[in-house]
């Protein structure tokens, strides 16, 4: 027993046991900030299933239905008949011109925050040339006085007011749906006069009160589609398929501008049936929290096993150097300590500032490691020595996570810095030649006296 006791392998190998040991509570750390985040998630959906959800609005588009006669055969009989089959072509607009005022707010469920906006849309543009000869459609065969104009809005519940469409110098208003499903699936229709060979150019305009959270995106369906749009939001993040052209954010807000071509897509101005999907090329911003506490608890999370790693080595390193002897049990209620840490973060993140409770957290876990350390050696010198590595453990890991996109480079530096202190101060230990703690050797027995000591 006493060799196992100061056996250094025996040592090296217990601490390898525990950290594997530790793994297993910090997996369960890292499954419980995913359920948190999970809850989040569902608090969201539960407020914004109440408000409206992210919104996407998509068109306008013309919709204009027309029959197609095919013939139907009949194997058995060899006969065929013509059947009438309604479809329906699709117009996109030469100029849409869109301008948006969204007003954030905050909504919280629970301990959880929730962005919804109200907006204000105007949409207006310019459609002409219908050409039906262009799609191989004989004009005898469109239902002119069934055309629609159609704008998607993801969210129905979302619209405030009633919708109405300036069509030229006629106005009339939108009711729900759509005439089709071939491009926009969720919106709103509106009847708009067309007629039969019509080359003229067309007017339009509208106004959408329409809340929302999160999300605002709109599709680029027009020839030239110009968006702009205005808010008090200090933190957007612009996604989609495109990026503004110009923008310009600051305490007081942002503002943003697109401009996109019909050639930085890939659909016509004009189509048959639902073979092209607008929805794909959808852009615009997300109203963003400033911190997602989450995704920071978690990524913090992931150095969990460096933080027990080079702490137990620091304790391994003690007993080498100071010739004391720590018990596997002590290395354990350390690790533990080492583990809270991170729900400690977790939970205090929900009800404050981040960083606020990264350093609250630290500095528990800081103060309770360290008087430990000095109490079970003895020594204030070697708990000072702790709290000064734990110290510059957790300063290091909250520098990095600040720094998202330079986290690998900071990472993988410190790394290498903490990799080559450890072979610095273990270069001349005699790994072979050594035992752990208090070595008390066997005293030698007297040598007998020789007869000329007697005499």
């Amino acid at each position: 027993m006493k060799n196992l006791k100061t056996s250094i392998f025996f040592k090296v190998g217990i601490i390898i046991f525990l950290v594997l040991i530790l793994l297993i509570p910090t997996s369960m750390v890292r499954g419980l900030i995913m359920e948190r985040e999970s809850t989040q998630k569902s608090a969201i959906a539960e407020v914004s299933e109440g408000w409206g959800q992210a919104q996407t609005i998509a068109g306008p588009v013309v919709t204009v239905p027309y029959d197609r006669y095919v013939k139907k055969y009949d194997k058995e009989n060899e006969t065929h008949e013509v059947v009438k089959v309604r479809e329906y072509a699709h117009f996109l607009p030469r100029e849409l011109n869109i301008n948006g005022e969204v007003n954030p707010d905050r909504l919280t469920r629970s301990i959880y925050e929730v962005v919804v906006y109200d907006s204000k849309i105007e949409l207006d543009g310019v459609f002409d040339n219908f050409d039906f000869d262009a799609l191989d459609i004989d004009s005898g065969n469109v239902h002119f006085d069934q055309a629609t104009l159609n704008i998607g809005i993801t969210d129905l519940k979302g619209v405030q007011s009633q919708i109405q469409l300036n069509w030229d110098k006629n106005q009339t208003y939108f009711n729900s749906g759509t005439l089709s499903n071939d491009v926009i699936t969720t919106g709103i229709n509106a009847s708009i006069p067309i007629e039969a060979g019509d080359q003229s150019s067309h007017r339009f305009s509208t106004t959408i009160d329409l809340k929302g959270s999160q999300k605002l995106y709109f599709t680029p369906v027009g020839q030239t589609t110009n968006v702009r749009l205005n808010s008090p939001w200090t933190t957007p993040s612009f996604n989609g398929k495109y990026l503004p052209d110009d923008r310009k954010i600051d305490e007081t807000g942002f503002k943003a501008y697109w401009n996109v071509l019909h050639l930085n897509r890939n659909y016509p101005q004009a189509w048959k049936g639902g073979h092209h999907h607008i929805y794909a090329s959808s852009f615009g911003t997300d109203l963003l929290l400033p911190v997602d506490n989450y995704q920071r608890s978690y990524r913090v999370a992931k150095y969990a096993i460096l933080f027990i790693a080079l702490t137990f080595a620091t304790f391994f390193f003690v007993e080498i150097l100071r010739k004391v002897f720590i018990h596997p049990i002590q290395y354990l209620l350390v690790g533990i300590a080492l583990v809270i840490f991170y729900t400690l973060l977790l939970s205090f993140s929900e009800h404050m500032m981040f960083n606020l409770a990264y350093v609250l957290a630290a500095v528990l876990t800081l103060a309770l490691v360290s008087l430990y350390t000095t109490a079970i050696l003895k020594s204030r010198q070697i708990g000072l020595l702790i709290f000064g590595i734990l110290f510059l453990l957790y300063t290091f890991i909250f520098t990095t996570i600040q720094l998202e996109s330079y986290a690998l480079l900071i990472g993988s530096i410190g790394m290498f810095i903490i990799l080559a202190v450890v072979m610095y101060f273990s270069r001349k230990i005699d790994w072979y030649g050594l035992k752990l703690g208090h070595q008390s050797e066997e005293p030698e027995p007297p040598k007998p006296k020789s007869n000329l000591e007697f005499s």
